[in-house]
């Protein structure tokens, strides 16, 4: 499956399953600060940023609450997703 993870006004392409809420704000916070040569966690495993991927083919998407606000590009986006019927999980609701 392949999703986009949006924290913030940043996003993430991701290659694996729709993430729970905890598995979501692990994966922000793994591929949000640089570590060199930190080993991905066992349990984040299912999970890889992917680079090339067509829009059409995006399955899932949850977006995390961050700093900024999510930018205008990604918003259009996600209002595709949306009309595509795709639903958009936001961490910060109770519905899940």
């Amino acid at each position: 499956m392949i999703g986009i993870l949006v924290h913030g006004d940043n996003h993430f392409i991701v290659r694996g399953p729709l993430p729970d809420r905890a598995t979501a704000l692990a994966l922000v916070q793994h591929w949000s600060v640089i570590r060199i040569g930190a080993q991905t966690p066992t349990a984040l495993k299912p999970w890889r940023i992917s680079s090339r991927e067509f829009r059409e083919d995006l399955e899932w998407a949850v977006v995390v609450p961050g700093e900024n606000a999510v930018s205008p590009a990604v918003a259009r986006l996600l209002e595709e997703l949306t009309a595509r019927g795709v639903a958009i999980h936001d961490s910060s609701s109770s519905v899940w």
